[in-house]
């Protein structure tokens, strides 16, 4: 076990009791977890983990759970059973095919990263993490997102680069909060529609589409600051470059 606890990117979660397994060569959860019952953070990154039992239900102080970087091919719903998890759940560069619909359950949870699976789609339950302020769902074979995911109002960032999308539900136009938004390497050849009318999207990536014509709605946009189509083979109208850079917008493509 490490000594400075690490959240998956580097940084150590503040306060209570945590337990750091990172990059410790284990190949199933320590016994030792199960002795602290009021576990706050369960680092466990970087490690050659199969599965994780139900038993992770009990673990009901957990605020913080790290499970990215192992070989994980399921997750167990009991996952759902952690009403404190708000800060963190890393679930990335595993193996996952599908997800629980019980992870719908965490309500208080603020920061989502089930990238770098082979995921082809998300949980329709995914519409009640209403705390939910960044989704990361990139490198994975997705190829539609749940029309629930415009409930989720708090949403500031999705990452969706990866996948193979053509389209976003129309109900991300309710996502009002959000500011960025990934959909490089996708398989969209236009400018999905339901980011019309947001009002805070500073940053739309939408890198190695197939997008031909962007639409004049793009600078009625009052806050985007970047619209990155490099990679795509889009004509770019002249007016419309001026009304986007007029904004202070930056264009690439």
């Amino acid at each position: 076990m490490g000594d400075t606890p690490s959240d998956g990117n580097g940084t150590a979660p503040a306060g209570g009791p945590v337990l750091n397994y990172w990059h410790g060569g284990l190949s199933e959860v320590p016994d030792e977890v199960w002795r602290h019952p009021r576990l706050e953070a369960l680092l466990l990154p970087d490690n050659a983990l199969t599965a994780v039992p139900a038993r992770i239900g009990t673990l009901t102080a957990l605020h913080t759970l790290d499970l990215g970087h192992n070989r994980l091919r399921a997750v167990p719903a009991e996952l759902g059973d952690l009403p404190a998890l708000s800060r963190f759940l890393y679930l990335h560069d595993n193996r996952l095919t599908e997800l629980p619909a019980s992870l719908g359950r965490l309500t208080r949870l603020g920061y989502l990263n089930v990238g770098e699976n082979r995921l082809t789609s998300l949980p329709d339950s995914f519409g009640t993490l209403t705390g939910l302020v960044e989704l990361r769902a990139q490198h994975n074979r997705l190829t539609h997102l749940p029309d629930t995911i415009g409930a989720l109002g708090a949403l500031r960032e999705l990452w969706l680069r990866g996948n193979r999308l053509t389209s976003l539900p129309d109900d991300v136009r309710h996502l009002t909060s959000l500011r960025e938004i990934e959909l490089r390497e996708n398989a969209f050849t236009a400018v999905p529609e339901a980011l019309r009318g947001l009002p805070l999207l500073r940053r739309v990536d939408l890198r190695g589409n197939r997008v031909r014509h962007l639409p004049h709605w793009l600078g009625e946009l009052p806050s985007l600051e970047k619209l990155d189509l490099r990679w795509n083979d889009t004509h770019v109208d002249g007016g419309l470059l001026r009304t986007l850079a007029g904004k202070g917008c930056v264009v690439l493509h």
